[in-house]
């Protein structure tokens, strides 16, 4: 592993999305609160698993709000570079397959935190949430906030322009998200929904994420990390094979 390159590449990559934090990390915590805030008042008699509506809803927007930023952070980035013309950048250095995805990967996972960490310090004075599992948060925080950042590559590198990465964020991954759970409880939707939300990997993302907060009475949190786990591995696998063979970048 060339330890300067992959330091090099990482320092890049973090203090590309720094440089204009008010953008990445603030914009994002700010617009979570807005939700919180919008919806609670909307919704304001309504109850999940015997809590307040805005206690329930709180972590689903924080996870929500580091996934969709882990996915922004790596497909921006790649898409940015091809659009700018210096990807060549990242394909003459002698980089090896797997340390360009770590380093990707590690820098969207520093993005996701900062933002779930800020939103939560910007709902506290609003919810009555606690850590009741903290080896929860850490697992579905990052096994998360990974496989965004996995989607993201491919995203990134199969765009071609904004306009292709703007479909993906409206038609794939904001509708997964919403419908994973974030503003409602699964356990009241009617067959085949029912099934159908148990095959979306953001409701484990959430659901499992949400447990570590308040008490859900949740019993698929093995079954969520097993299957995220899978799903990250596959991603995994299928970002080795797109950068190996220079698919979308190359030519």
């Amino acid at each position: 592993m060339s330890f300067i390159g992959s330091v090099t590449l990482f320092n890049k990559e973090v203090k590309r999305f720094l440089k204009v934090y008010q953008q990445t990390i603030v914009a994002p915590a700010f617009t979570s609160l807005l939700f919180l805030l919008v919806i609670n008042v909307a919704l304001e008699e309504r109850t999940a698993y015997k809590l307040n509506y805005i206690d329930f809803l709180a972590p689903g927007l924080i996870v929500m709000g580091m996934m969709q930023n882990a996915f922004a952070n790596t497909s921006s980035s790649l898409l940015s570079s091809k659009v700018a013309g210096n990807i060549v950048d990242l394909l003459m250095p002698p980089f090896r397959v797997n340390e360009i995805i770590i380093v990707y990967c590690m820098a969207a996972i520093i993005r996701a935190s900062l933002v779930g960490i800020l939103t939560f310090l910007m709902m506290t004075p609003f919810v009555n949430i606690e850590l009741l599992n903290f080896a929860n948060l850490i697992i579905f925080s990052i096994l998360g906030s990974l496989l965004l950042s996995l989607i993201g590559l491919v995203a990134g590198i199969w765009a071609e322009k904004f306009d292709n990465m703007s479909a993906i964020t409206n038609f794939v991954i904001t509708p997964l998200t919403f419908l994973s759970g974030t503003f409602y409880s699964v356990d009241r939707l009617k067959e085949p929904f029912y099934t159908i939300s148990l095959y979306n990997p953001f409701y484990y993302i959430i659901d499992g994420f949400r447990s570590s907060l308040i008490y859900t009475g949740s019993e698929s949190i093995i079954n969520g990390i097993v299957y995220i786990t899978a799903l990250n591995a596959i991603m995994y696998l299928i970002c080795y094979y797109i950068l190996k063979s220079g698919w979308k970048l190359k030519s």
